[in-house]
Protein backbone atom coordinates (compact mmCIF):
# COMPACT_ATOMS: atom_id res chain seq x y z
CA UNK A 1 0.00 0.00 0.00
CA UNK A 2 1.44 3.34 -1.06
CA UNK A 3 1.64 6.29 1.30
CA UNK A 4 -0.53 9.29 0.41
CA UNK A 5 1.32 11.75 -1.77
CA UNK A 6 4.00 9.24 -2.74
CA UNK A 7 3.36 9.47 -6.47
CA UNK A 8 3.16 13.26 -6.49
CA UNK A 9 6.41 13.58 -4.51
CA UNK A 10 8.25 11.28 -6.87
CA UNK A 11 6.90 13.23 -9.82
CA UNK A 12 8.19 16.53 -8.45
CA UNK A 13 11.64 15.09 -7.79
CA UNK A 14 11.70 13.55 -11.26
CA UNK A 15 10.74 16.87 -12.77
CA UNK A 16 13.55 18.63 -10.87
CA UNK A 17 15.97 15.97 -12.11
CA UNK A 18 14.83 16.55 -15.69
CA UNK A 19 15.22 20.34 -15.37
CA UNK A 20 18.70 19.96 -13.94
CA UNK A 21 19.64 17.44 -16.61
CA UNK A 22 18.49 19.57 -19.52
CA UNK A 23 19.30 23.01 -18.07
CA UNK A 24 15.71 24.19 -17.94
CA UNK A 25 13.84 25.87 -15.16
CA UNK A 26 15.26 28.15 -12.41
CA UNK A 27 19.04 28.00 -11.95
CA UNK A 28 21.22 29.39 -9.17
CA UNK A 29 22.85 32.73 -10.09
CA UNK A 30 26.36 32.57 -11.52
CA UNK A 31 29.19 33.48 -9.20
CA UNK A 32 30.55 36.98 -9.73
CA UNK A 33 34.14 38.04 -9.48
CA UNK A 34 37.07 35.64 -9.12
CA UNK A 35 38.91 34.02 -6.27
CA UNK A 36 41.70 36.51 -6.87
CA UNK A 37 39.20 39.33 -6.31
CA UNK A 38 38.07 37.69 -3.08
CA UNK A 39 41.64 37.33 -1.84
CA UNK A 40 42.50 40.88 -2.87
CA UNK A 41 39.51 42.30 -1.02
CA UNK A 42 40.49 40.37 2.12
CA UNK A 43 44.01 41.75 1.93
CA UNK A 44 42.85 45.30 1.30
CA UNK A 45 40.49 45.07 4.27
CA UNK A 46 43.61 45.12 6.45
CA UNK A 47 44.50 48.83 6.90
CA UNK A 48 48.22 48.05 7.11
CA UNK A 49 48.23 46.12 3.84
CA UNK A 50 46.10 48.81 2.25
CA UNK A 51 48.58 51.52 3.19
CA UNK A 52 51.46 49.34 2.05
CA UNK A 53 49.87 48.91 -1.38
CA UNK A 54 48.73 52.53 -1.76
CA UNK A 55 52.22 53.86 -1.00
CA UNK A 56 54.49 50.91 -1.68
CA UNK A 57 53.14 50.13 -5.16
CA UNK A 58 53.86 53.59 -6.62
CA UNK A 59 57.15 53.73 -4.69
CA UNK A 60 58.26 50.46 -6.28
CA UNK A 61 57.43 51.88 -9.72
CA UNK A 62 59.61 54.92 -8.98
CA UNK A 63 62.47 52.64 -7.94
CA UNK A 64 62.18 50.83 -11.29
CA UNK A 65 62.07 54.17 -13.11
CA UNK A 66 65.17 55.37 -11.27
CA UNK A 67 67.04 52.13 -12.00
CA UNK A 68 66.27 52.13 -15.72
CA UNK A 69 67.26 55.79 -16.03
CA UNK A 70 70.26 56.16 -13.72
CA UNK A 71 72.19 52.87 -13.78
CA UNK A 72 74.99 53.12 -16.33
CA UNK A 73 73.96 56.66 -17.25
CA UNK A 74 77.61 57.64 -17.73
CA UNK A 75 77.88 55.26 -20.68
CA UNK A 76 78.74 56.01 -23.41
CA UNK A 77 81.32 58.56 -22.33
CA UNK A 78 80.82 60.65 -25.42
CA UNK A 79 78.37 63.21 -26.72
CA UNK A 80 75.64 61.44 -28.67
CA UNK A 81 73.14 62.69 -31.25
CA UNK A 82 71.80 66.21 -30.46
CA UNK A 83 73.64 66.36 -27.15
CA UNK A 84 76.20 68.09 -29.34
CA UNK A 85 73.94 71.15 -29.20
CA UNK A 86 72.24 71.05 -25.84
CA UNK A 87 75.04 69.88 -23.55
CA UNK A 88 77.54 72.41 -24.84
CA UNK A 89 74.90 75.15 -24.96
CA UNK A 90 74.02 74.37 -21.35
CA UNK A 91 77.63 74.60 -20.26
CA UNK A 92 78.16 77.95 -21.99
CA UNK A 93 74.82 79.20 -20.67
CA UNK A 94 75.90 78.48 -17.10
CA UNK A 95 79.22 80.29 -17.56
CA UNK A 96 78.28 83.18 -19.85
CA UNK A 97 74.52 83.59 -19.50
CA UNK A 98 74.04 82.81 -23.19
CA UNK A 99 74.80 80.06 -25.71
CA UNK A 100 78.20 80.49 -27.35
CA UNK A 101 80.09 79.09 -30.33
CA UNK A 102 82.47 76.14 -29.97
CA UNK A 103 85.45 74.92 -32.00
CA UNK A 104 84.94 72.02 -34.39
CA UNK A 105 86.68 69.47 -32.14
CA UNK A 106 84.81 70.49 -28.99
CA UNK A 107 82.89 67.23 -28.54
CA UNK A 108 85.97 65.07 -28.03
CA UNK A 109 87.55 67.60 -25.67
CA UNK A 110 84.32 67.95 -23.70
CA UNK A 111 83.97 64.19 -23.26
CA UNK A 112 87.64 63.96 -22.25
CA UNK A 113 87.04 66.33 -19.33
CA UNK A 114 88.22 69.59 -20.93
CA UNK A 115 84.97 71.52 -21.47
CA UNK A 116 86.33 75.08 -21.33
CA UNK A 117 86.99 75.43 -25.04
CA UNK A 118 84.01 77.61 -25.91
CA UNK A 119 84.33 81.04 -27.50
CA UNK A 120 82.60 84.12 -26.14
CA UNK A 121 80.81 84.87 -29.41
CA UNK A 122 77.08 84.25 -29.18
CA UNK A 123 75.67 81.29 -31.10
CA UNK A 124 72.30 81.12 -32.85
CA UNK A 125 70.05 78.58 -31.12
CA UNK A 126 66.77 76.97 -32.13
CA UNK A 127 65.13 76.52 -28.72
CA UNK A 128 64.58 78.57 -25.54
CA UNK A 129 66.91 78.23 -22.54
CA UNK A 130 65.00 76.46 -19.73
CA UNK A 131 65.77 72.88 -20.78
CA UNK A 132 69.44 73.76 -21.07
CA UNK A 133 69.37 75.27 -17.58
CA UNK A 134 68.15 71.87 -16.33
CA UNK A 135 71.09 70.18 -18.05
CA UNK A 136 73.42 72.80 -16.60
CA UNK A 137 72.07 72.12 -13.10
CA UNK A 138 73.14 68.50 -13.43
CA UNK A 139 76.63 69.53 -14.48
CA UNK A 140 76.82 72.01 -11.62
CA UNK A 141 75.96 69.24 -9.16
CA UNK A 142 78.03 66.36 -10.59
CA UNK A 143 80.60 68.02 -12.84
CA UNK A 144 81.53 67.22 -16.42
CA UNK A 145 84.26 64.62 -15.91
CA UNK A 146 81.62 61.94 -16.48
CA UNK A 147 78.69 61.89 -18.87
CA UNK A 148 76.57 61.25 -15.78
CA UNK A 149 76.90 64.94 -14.96
CA UNK A 150 75.55 66.22 -18.24
CA UNK A 151 72.74 63.63 -18.40
CA UNK A 152 71.49 63.43 -14.83
CA UNK A 153 69.35 66.59 -15.03
CA UNK A 154 67.16 65.15 -17.79
CA UNK A 155 67.21 61.71 -16.12
CA UNK A 156 65.77 63.14 -12.91
CA UNK A 157 63.05 64.88 -14.92
CA UNK A 158 62.30 61.53 -16.59
CA UNK A 159 61.85 59.90 -13.17
CA UNK A 160 59.60 62.75 -12.06
CA UNK A 161 57.57 62.28 -15.25
CA UNK A 162 56.74 58.73 -14.15
CA UNK A 163 55.69 59.95 -10.71
CA UNK A 164 53.58 62.73 -12.21
CA UNK A 165 51.89 60.25 -14.53
CA UNK A 166 50.84 58.25 -11.48
CA UNK A 167 49.47 61.41 -9.82
CA UNK A 168 47.35 62.09 -12.89
CA UNK A 169 46.23 58.46 -12.94
CA UNK A 170 45.20 58.76 -9.29
CA UNK A 171 42.99 61.70 -10.14
CA UNK A 172 41.48 59.99 -13.18
CA UNK A 173 40.99 56.45 -11.91
CA UNK A 174 41.18 56.46 -8.05
CA UNK A 175 42.33 52.81 -8.28
CA UNK A 176 45.84 52.21 -6.95
CA UNK A 177 46.18 49.19 -9.24
CA UNK A 178 45.53 51.36 -12.29
CA UNK A 179 47.92 53.98 -10.92
CA UNK A 180 50.68 51.37 -10.61
CA UNK A 181 50.00 49.92 -14.07
CA UNK A 182 50.11 53.37 -15.72
CA UNK A 183 53.34 54.30 -13.97
CA UNK A 184 54.96 50.94 -14.66
CA UNK A 185 54.15 51.08 -18.36
CA UNK A 186 55.95 54.42 -18.64
CA UNK A 187 58.78 53.31 -16.34
CA UNK A 188 59.74 50.34 -18.55
CA UNK A 189 59.02 51.77 -21.99
CA UNK A 190 61.97 52.35 -24.28
CA UNK A 191 60.90 55.72 -25.65
CA UNK A 192 60.65 57.14 -22.13
CA UNK A 193 63.85 55.40 -20.97
CA UNK A 194 66.03 56.58 -23.87
CA UNK A 195 64.66 60.11 -23.74
CA UNK A 196 65.59 60.22 -20.05
CA UNK A 197 69.11 58.90 -20.64
CA UNK A 198 70.22 61.40 -23.30
CA UNK A 199 70.36 65.14 -22.76
CA UNK A 200 67.72 66.29 -25.19
CA UNK A 201 64.94 68.75 -24.41
CA UNK A 202 61.82 66.71 -25.09
CA UNK A 203 61.47 64.98 -21.71
CA UNK A 204 61.39 68.32 -19.84
CA UNK A 205 58.70 69.46 -22.32
CA UNK A 206 56.70 66.32 -21.52
CA UNK A 207 57.06 66.90 -17.77
CA UNK A 208 56.03 70.55 -17.69
CA UNK A 209 53.20 69.96 -20.17
CA UNK A 210 51.83 67.08 -18.08
CA UNK A 211 52.21 69.19 -14.95
CA UNK A 212 50.10 71.91 -16.57
CA UNK A 213 47.51 69.32 -17.63
CA UNK A 214 47.41 67.95 -14.07
CA UNK A 215 46.79 71.45 -12.73
CA UNK A 216 44.01 71.83 -15.31
CA UNK A 217 42.42 68.69 -13.85
CA UNK A 218 42.66 70.13 -10.35
CA UNK A 219 41.18 73.39 -11.63
CA UNK A 220 38.21 71.48 -13.00
CA UNK A 221 37.48 70.05 -9.57
CA UNK A 222 38.04 73.47 -7.95
CA UNK A 223 35.69 75.20 -10.39
CA UNK A 224 33.04 72.53 -9.81
CA UNK A 225 33.09 73.12 -6.06
CA UNK A 226 33.02 76.90 -6.44
CA UNK A 227 30.15 76.65 -8.91
CA UNK A 228 28.11 74.50 -6.52
CA UNK A 229 28.78 76.93 -3.66
CA UNK A 230 27.74 79.92 -5.80
CA UNK A 231 24.53 78.23 -6.91
CA UNK A 232 23.64 77.31 -3.34
CA UNK A 233 24.22 80.86 -2.18
CA UNK A 234 22.15 82.38 -4.98
CA UNK A 235 19.36 79.89 -4.46
CA UNK A 236 19.29 80.72 -0.74
CA UNK A 237 18.85 84.39 -1.59
CA UNK A 238 16.24 83.70 -4.27
CA UNK A 239 18.39 85.39 -6.92
CA UNK A 240 18.51 84.30 -10.59
CA UNK A 241 21.33 82.09 -11.91
CA UNK A 242 20.80 82.46 -15.67
CA UNK A 243 24.40 83.31 -16.64
CA UNK A 244 26.35 81.59 -13.91
CA UNK A 245 29.28 83.10 -12.00
CA UNK A 246 32.54 84.60 -13.23
CA UNK A 247 35.30 82.84 -11.29
CA UNK A 248 38.35 85.07 -11.03
CA UNK A 249 40.16 83.25 -8.25
CA UNK A 250 41.32 79.98 -9.81
CA UNK A 251 44.71 79.14 -8.27
CA UNK A 252 45.13 75.86 -10.14
CA UNK A 253 44.59 77.63 -13.45
CA UNK A 254 47.37 80.05 -12.53
CA UNK A 255 49.57 77.08 -11.64
CA UNK A 256 48.75 75.54 -15.02
CA UNK A 257 49.81 78.78 -16.67
CA UNK A 258 53.20 78.61 -14.92
CA UNK A 259 53.67 75.00 -15.99
CA UNK A 260 52.67 75.50 -19.62
CA UNK A 261 54.87 78.61 -19.76
CA UNK A 262 57.75 76.47 -18.51
CA UNK A 263 57.06 73.85 -21.18
CA UNK A 264 57.18 76.52 -23.87
CA UNK A 265 60.41 77.83 -22.31
CA UNK A 266 62.01 74.47 -23.11
CA UNK A 267 60.66 74.09 -26.67
CA UNK A 268 57.98 76.02 -28.47
CA UNK A 269 55.67 73.03 -28.82
CA UNK A 270 54.84 73.69 -25.17
CA UNK A 271 52.60 76.48 -26.50
CA UNK A 272 50.50 73.80 -28.23
CA UNK A 273 49.63 72.37 -24.82
CA UNK A 274 48.80 75.84 -23.51
CA UNK A 275 46.40 76.46 -26.40
CA UNK A 276 44.72 73.04 -26.42
CA UNK A 277 44.27 72.81 -22.66
CA UNK A 278 43.00 76.39 -22.65
CA UNK A 279 40.22 75.19 -24.96
CA UNK A 280 39.78 72.13 -22.72
CA UNK A 281 39.24 74.40 -19.72
CA UNK A 282 36.55 76.44 -21.50
CA UNK A 283 34.73 73.33 -22.72
CA UNK A 284 34.98 71.76 -19.26
CA UNK A 285 33.50 74.90 -17.71
CA UNK A 286 30.62 74.78 -20.17
CA UNK A 287 29.78 71.16 -19.30
CA UNK A 288 30.01 71.88 -15.58
CA UNK A 289 27.52 74.74 -15.95
CA UNK A 290 25.22 72.63 -18.06
CA UNK A 291 25.27 69.87 -15.46
CA UNK A 292 24.48 72.42 -12.76
CA UNK A 293 21.33 73.50 -14.64
CA UNK A 294 22.46 77.02 -15.56
CA UNK A 295 20.16 78.18 -18.33
CA UNK A 296 22.67 80.13 -20.45
CA UNK A 297 25.52 77.74 -19.81
CA UNK A 298 27.13 78.04 -23.26
CA UNK A 299 26.81 81.78 -23.68
CA UNK A 300 27.84 82.41 -20.09
CA UNK A 301 30.98 80.34 -20.55
CA UNK A 302 32.07 81.82 -23.87
CA UNK A 303 31.25 85.48 -23.20
CA UNK A 304 31.93 85.77 -19.49
CA UNK A 305 34.07 83.01 -17.98
CA UNK A 306 36.06 82.29 -21.15
CA UNK A 307 37.76 85.71 -21.37
CA UNK A 308 38.57 85.60 -17.66
CA UNK A 309 40.12 82.14 -18.01
CA UNK A 310 42.20 83.46 -20.92
CA UNK A 311 43.50 86.30 -18.74
CA UNK A 312 44.37 83.85 -15.97
CA UNK A 313 46.06 81.35 -18.27
CA UNK A 314 47.88 83.09 -21.11
CA UNK A 315 49.63 86.31 -19.92
CA UNK A 316 51.41 84.62 -17.01
CA UNK A 317 52.66 81.86 -19.32
CA UNK A 318 54.12 84.51 -21.63
CA UNK A 319 55.79 86.21 -18.67
CA UNK A 320 57.38 82.88 -17.70
CA UNK A 321 58.62 82.42 -21.26
CA UNK A 322 60.23 85.87 -21.40
CA UNK A 323 61.73 85.41 -17.94
CA UNK A 324 63.43 82.19 -19.07
CA UNK A 325 65.68 84.39 -21.23
CA UNK A 326 66.98 86.32 -18.23
CA UNK A 327 70.59 85.22 -18.91
CA UNK A 328 70.42 86.67 -22.42
CA UNK A 329 69.05 89.96 -21.11
CA UNK A 330 71.56 90.14 -18.24
CA UNK A 331 74.61 89.63 -20.46
CA UNK A 332 76.01 91.39 -23.51
CA UNK A 333 77.35 88.63 -25.73
CA UNK A 334 74.21 86.74 -26.70
CA UNK A 335 73.23 86.30 -30.32
CA UNK A 336 71.44 89.43 -31.59
CA UNK A 337 71.82 90.95 -28.11
CA UNK A 338 72.84 94.29 -29.71
CA UNK A 339 71.30 93.78 -33.14
CA UNK A 340 70.12 97.38 -33.41
CA UNK A 341 73.12 99.04 -31.76
CA UNK A 342 75.94 97.06 -33.40
CA UNK A 343 74.58 95.04 -36.33
CA UNK A 344 72.64 97.62 -38.29
CA UNK A 345 69.17 96.46 -37.26
CA UNK A 346 66.27 98.85 -37.70
CA UNK A 347 64.66 100.13 -34.53
CA UNK A 348 60.89 100.28 -34.28
CA UNK A 349 59.24 103.59 -35.02
CA UNK A 350 55.89 105.17 -34.42
CA UNK A 351 53.74 103.86 -31.58
CA UNK A 352 56.32 101.23 -30.63
CA UNK A 353 59.35 103.48 -30.62
CA UNK A 354 59.33 103.59 -26.80
CA UNK A 355 60.06 99.84 -26.50
CA UNK A 356 63.62 99.35 -25.12
CA UNK A 357 66.14 98.18 -27.67
CA UNK A 358 66.82 95.06 -25.61
CA UNK A 359 63.22 93.92 -26.10
CA UNK A 360 63.29 94.85 -29.78
CA UNK A 361 66.48 92.85 -30.25
CA UNK A 362 64.95 89.92 -28.38
CA UNK A 363 61.84 90.01 -30.56
CA UNK A 364 63.98 90.00 -33.69
CA UNK A 365 65.75 86.93 -32.28
CA UNK A 366 62.39 85.18 -31.69
CA UNK A 367 61.29 85.88 -35.27
CA UNK A 368 64.57 84.47 -36.56
CA UNK A 369 64.14 81.32 -34.45
CA UNK A 370 60.61 80.87 -35.76
CA UNK A 371 61.71 81.26 -39.37
CA UNK A 372 64.49 78.74 -38.83
CA UNK A 373 62.22 76.12 -37.25
CA UNK A 374 59.34 76.65 -39.67
CA UNK A 375 61.61 76.30 -42.68
CA UNK A 376 63.80 73.44 -41.47
CA UNK A 377 63.66 70.81 -44.22
CA UNK A 378 67.19 69.44 -44.25
CA UNK A 379 67.36 65.73 -44.90
CA UNK A 380 68.26 63.51 -41.96
CA UNK A 381 68.63 59.74 -42.09
CA UNK A 382 66.32 59.29 -39.10
CA UNK A 383 63.69 61.92 -39.79
CA UNK A 384 60.18 60.49 -39.66
CA UNK A 385 56.79 61.55 -40.95
CA UNK A 386 54.35 62.39 -38.10
CA UNK A 387 51.70 60.28 -39.83
CA UNK A 388 53.80 57.21 -38.96
CA UNK A 389 54.54 58.02 -35.33
CA UNK A 390 51.68 56.02 -33.82
CA UNK A 391 52.82 52.95 -35.75
CA UNK A 392 56.48 53.09 -34.72
CA UNK A 393 57.81 53.12 -38.27
CA UNK A 394 61.07 55.09 -37.99
CA UNK A 395 62.68 55.32 -34.53
CA UNK A 396 65.81 57.43 -34.03
CA UNK A 397 69.27 55.96 -33.64
CA UNK A 398 71.04 58.01 -30.96
CA UNK A 399 74.33 56.09 -30.96
CA UNK A 400 76.05 53.18 -32.65
CA UNK A 401 79.62 51.95 -32.31
CA UNK A 402 81.23 48.78 -33.61
CA UNK A 403 83.59 47.62 -30.85
CA UNK A 404 85.18 44.88 -32.95
CA UNK A 405 85.30 41.10 -32.52
CA UNK A 406 81.62 40.84 -33.38
CA UNK A 407 80.55 43.19 -30.58
CA UNK A 408 78.70 46.50 -30.93
CA UNK A 409 76.69 48.92 -28.83
CA UNK A 410 73.75 51.06 -29.81
CA UNK A 411 71.09 53.35 -28.42
CA UNK A 412 67.88 53.17 -30.42
CA UNK A 413 64.92 55.30 -29.39
CA UNK A 414 62.39 52.54 -29.94
CA UNK A 415 59.35 52.15 -27.74
CA UNK A 416 58.29 48.76 -26.41
CA UNK A 417 56.20 47.64 -29.40
CA UNK A 418 53.55 45.95 -27.26
CA UNK A 419 53.06 49.11 -25.22
CA UNK A 420 53.11 51.43 -28.21
CA UNK A 421 50.83 49.50 -30.52
CA UNK A 422 48.53 48.62 -27.62
CA UNK A 423 48.27 52.30 -26.71
CA UNK A 424 47.52 53.21 -30.33
CA UNK A 425 44.68 50.68 -30.38
CA UNK A 426 43.47 52.08 -27.06
CA UNK A 427 42.98 55.50 -28.68
CA UNK A 428 40.35 53.97 -30.94
CA UNK A 429 38.71 52.35 -27.92
CA UNK A 430 38.56 55.70 -26.11
CA UNK A 431 36.88 57.38 -29.08
CA UNK A 432 34.20 54.67 -29.23
CA UNK A 433 33.79 54.77 -25.46
CA UNK A 434 33.17 58.53 -25.52
CA UNK A 435 30.47 58.18 -28.17
CA UNK A 436 28.69 55.40 -26.28
CA UNK A 437 28.85 57.17 -22.93
CA UNK A 438 27.61 60.46 -24.39
CA UNK A 439 24.64 58.63 -25.89
CA UNK A 440 23.94 57.14 -22.48
CA UNK A 441 24.26 60.54 -20.78
CA UNK A 442 27.27 59.44 -18.74
CA UNK A 443 30.37 61.55 -17.93
CA UNK A 444 33.36 61.32 -20.26
CA UNK A 445 35.83 63.73 -18.69
CA UNK A 446 38.61 61.15 -18.02
CA UNK A 447 38.52 59.95 -21.62
CA UNK A 448 38.30 63.53 -22.88
CA UNK A 449 41.32 64.55 -20.81
CA UNK A 450 43.45 61.73 -22.21
CA UNK A 451 42.51 62.44 -25.82
CA UNK A 452 43.09 66.16 -25.25
CA UNK A 453 46.66 65.44 -24.13
CA UNK A 454 47.32 63.27 -27.17
CA UNK A 455 45.82 65.93 -29.45
CA UNK A 456 47.97 68.69 -27.91
CA UNK A 457 51.17 66.71 -28.31
CA UNK A 458 50.51 65.11 -31.67
CA UNK A 459 48.01 66.84 -33.96
CA UNK A 460 49.90 70.15 -34.39
CA UNK A 461 52.79 68.25 -35.99
CA UNK A 462 50.50 67.13 -38.80
CA UNK A 463 50.77 70.68 -40.14
CA UNK A 464 54.54 70.16 -40.60
CA UNK A 465 54.70 66.96 -42.60
CA UNK A 466 57.56 68.18 -44.78
CA UNK A 467 59.73 69.39 -41.90
CA UNK A 468 62.69 67.61 -40.35
CA UNK A 469 61.03 65.98 -37.35
CA UNK A 470 61.69 62.81 -35.36
CA UNK A 471 59.85 59.94 -33.69
CA UNK A 472 61.19 60.92 -30.26
CA UNK A 473 58.99 64.04 -30.24
CA UNK A 474 56.26 61.62 -29.18
CA UNK A 475 57.57 61.59 -25.60
CA UNK A 476 55.60 64.81 -25.12
CA UNK A 477 52.31 62.90 -25.33
CA UNK A 478 53.37 59.39 -24.30
CA UNK A 479 52.03 59.78 -20.72
CA UNK A 480 48.53 60.19 -22.15
CA UNK A 481 49.02 57.12 -24.33
CA UNK A 482 49.84 54.93 -21.33
CA UNK A 483 46.89 56.41 -19.42
CA UNK A 484 44.62 55.46 -22.31
CA UNK A 485 46.16 52.00 -22.47
CA UNK A 486 45.59 51.58 -18.73
CA UNK A 487 41.92 52.47 -19.14
CA UNK A 488 41.60 49.97 -22.00
CA UNK A 489 43.27 47.21 -19.95
CA UNK A 490 40.84 47.86 -17.11
CA UNK A 491 37.99 47.40 -19.57
CA UNK A 492 39.48 44.11 -20.77
CA UNK A 493 39.82 42.90 -17.18
CA UNK A 494 36.20 43.78 -16.55
CA UNK A 495 34.55 44.86 -13.29
CA UNK A 496 34.71 42.80 -10.13
CA UNK A 497 30.95 42.35 -10.38
CA UNK A 498 31.29 40.47 -13.68
CA UNK A 499 30.50 36.76 -13.77
CA UNK A 500 33.41 34.58 -12.74
CA UNK A 501 34.31 33.07 -16.10
CA UNK A 502 34.40 36.47 -17.88
CA UNK A 503 36.28 38.12 -15.04
CA UNK A 504 38.83 35.32 -14.91
CA UNK A 505 39.31 35.44 -18.69
CA UNK A 506 39.78 39.22 -18.56
CA UNK A 507 42.29 39.10 -15.71
CA UNK A 508 44.22 36.33 -17.43
CA UNK A 509 44.37 38.26 -20.70
CA UNK A 510 45.65 41.41 -18.98
CA UNK A 511 48.11 39.43 -16.86
CA UNK A 512 49.58 37.64 -19.87
CA UNK A 513 49.82 40.92 -21.80
CA UNK A 514 51.63 42.71 -18.96
CA UNK A 515 53.99 39.76 -18.50
CA UNK A 516 54.87 39.86 -22.21
CA UNK A 517 55.39 43.62 -21.99
CA UNK A 518 57.84 43.17 -19.11
CA UNK A 519 59.75 40.40 -20.92
CA UNK A 520 59.96 42.47 -24.10
CA UNK A 521 61.32 45.43 -22.14
CA UNK A 522 64.05 43.18 -20.71
CA UNK A 523 64.85 42.04 -24.24
CA UNK A 524 65.16 45.61 -25.56
CA UNK A 525 66.87 47.09 -22.49
CA UNK A 526 70.42 46.60 -23.86
CA UNK A 527 69.41 48.54 -26.98
CA UNK A 528 67.96 51.36 -24.87
CA UNK A 529 70.99 51.74 -22.59
CA UNK A 530 73.92 51.24 -24.97
CA UNK A 531 75.12 47.94 -23.49
CA UNK A 532 77.83 46.15 -25.51
CA UNK A 533 76.37 43.00 -27.09
CA UNK A 534 77.09 40.54 -29.88
CA UNK A 535 76.14 41.91 -33.27
CA UNK A 536 73.89 38.93 -33.96
CA UNK A 537 71.93 39.65 -30.77
CA UNK A 538 71.73 43.35 -31.65
CA UNK A 539 70.30 42.49 -35.05
CA UNK A 540 67.49 40.48 -33.42
CA UNK A 541 66.03 43.79 -32.24
CA UNK A 542 65.63 45.23 -35.73
CA UNK A 543 62.26 43.72 -36.59
CA UNK A 544 61.76 45.93 -39.65
CA UNK A 545 64.19 47.41 -42.13
CA UNK A 546 63.03 50.92 -41.19
CA UNK A 547 64.29 50.36 -37.62
CA UNK A 548 67.90 50.00 -38.76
Amino acid sequence: MRRPGYDSGMSERAAEFERALHGTGPQPPERTGSRLDDAWQRWMADPRLRRLWDWGGPAAVLVIAAATRLIGLEHPQQIVFDETYYVKDAYALAHLGYEARWPDDANAAFAAGAPDTYYTTGSFIAHPPLGKWIIAAGMAAFGTDSAFGWRVGVAVVGILLVGLTMLVARHLFTSTTMVVVAGALLAIDGNAIVMSRVSLLDTPVAFFALLGAYFALLDRAWASRRLDAWLGHRAGQGRPTHWGPVLWWRPWLLAASLAFGSAASVKWNGFFFLAVFGIYTVVSDAFLRRRAGIELWGTGTVLRQGPVSFVLLVPLALVVYVASWWGWFASDGGYYRHWIEQQGGEAWTGALAWVPHALQNWWHYQVSIYNFNAGLQAHHDYMSNPLTWLFLVRPTSMHYENLGDGVAEAILEIANPLIWWGATAALGYLCVRIVLRLRAGRPVWPEAFILTGVAAGYLPWLAYLSRTVFQFYTIAFEPYLVLGLTMALAAVAGPRTDVERRRLAGLTTVGVYLALVALLSLFFLPLWTGMPMPVWFLQLHYWFRSWI
